[in-house]
């Protein structure tokens, strides 16, 4: 047998090596990564002061599915304690990670008490405990950070700037809808323009080609800063179609995916008026509440609609 003497380039050097190392272990990593059948950890994220004294309780969920969003209504599969079971917090469930997902207001005097956040899905239960304890205190610099738009341990004059974009739902709250037929959803969105955008559409294939098969140069998760916006289900069992498809809220890590912490990822064009159109089609009749957010990259502003779908 004839042995021919090569010499890998730089680049090749790196994937060879990249592909020794990650190889042996990718039984063990197909292991941990799910479709379906998984359950849901819910996640306390932080708390904030109010000015009127309350404190507001910050929560998110990992869907531990890439593919599967469960469900699970209010009440024995889906509560909050002590108190009220019902906190506003979703009963649909996107897949992955979501961070800071919705808020919970507590009283002045709420003290050294515990909230408890209790899930169960797919027969699995979990629990999310939140505390005023001053390590869980979050501020702007935290969000940012937690959600990839910083480094860990950085910030800078534009991110200390930075305010959240508001987003206004025009029209009414309440809305009627029949399986099938599409409604109209106009929301507004008004943003300082920081941070600024980081990524342009002139990337040639070859800048493209060369960031897929980057290795990742950070320990956390990693987001491209632009403004967008994003339509979702927040309560609801029914499939709905949001036409055009927008952006993912959520932490879908993909080269390929329409979401912010991909690596290929384009911030979309803003509208001149700042108006967002999309159309909603419900597949099932029911009551939903949509949920829409709007982030910049950094820091993000969320609002809801209810939508009655008749046969």
């Amino acid at each position: 047998m004839t042995y021919r003497a090569f010499r890998l380039s730089g680049s090749a050097a790196v994937r060879t090596l990249l592909l020794a190392a990650i190889l042996p272990l990718a039984p063990t990593l197909l292991a941990d990564t799910y479709q379906t059948g998984q359950h849901v950890e819910p996640a306390y994220e932080g708390w904030h002061p109010n000015a009127d004294g309350t404190f507001s309780f910050m929560f998110g969920y990992m869907n531990e599915n890439w593919m599967e969003q469960p469900d699970a209504d209010i009440g024995e599969d889906n509560f909050f304690s002590p108190g009220e079971a019902d906190r506003g917090q979703p009963t649909h469930f996107l897949p992955r990670r979501n961070r800071f997902n919705f808020e919970v207001t507590v009283p002045s005097d709420w003290g050294d008490r515990e909230l408890v956040w209790t899930l169960i899905v797919n027969g699995v239960e979990r629990k999310a405990y939140a505390t005023l304890k001053d390590d869980y205190l979050v501020d702007n610099m935290v969000i940012a950070s937690e959600t990839g738009s910083l480094g860990p341990g950085t910030s800078s004059p534009e991110s200390r700037s930075n305010v959240p974009p508001v987003v206004t739902v025009l029209g009414d709250n309440i809305r009627y809808a029949r399986v099938g037929e599409s409604i109209r959803l106009v929301a507004h969105v008004a943003d300082d323009g920081l941070p600024e955008r980081r990524r342009e559409s002139t990337n040639t294939s070859q800048q493209l080609r060369g960031r897929m098969m980057r290795p990742p140069s950070r320990l956390t998760v990693g987001k491209v800063n632009g403004l967008f916006l994003s339509w979702n289900v927040y309560r609801g069992a029914g499939k709905v179609t949001f036409d055009p498809p927008l952006p993912k809220p959520w932490e879908d890590t993909r080269a390929s995916a329409n979401s912010p912490w991909g690596p290929l990822w384009l911030p979309p064009p803003i509208p001149e008026d700042g108006n967002y159109e999309v159309t909603a089609t419900f597949d099932e009749p029911g009551t939903y509440i949509l949920w829409t957010r709007a982030d910049d990259g950094g820091l993000f502003h969320d609002g809801y609609i209810t939508v009655n779908v008749e046969e």
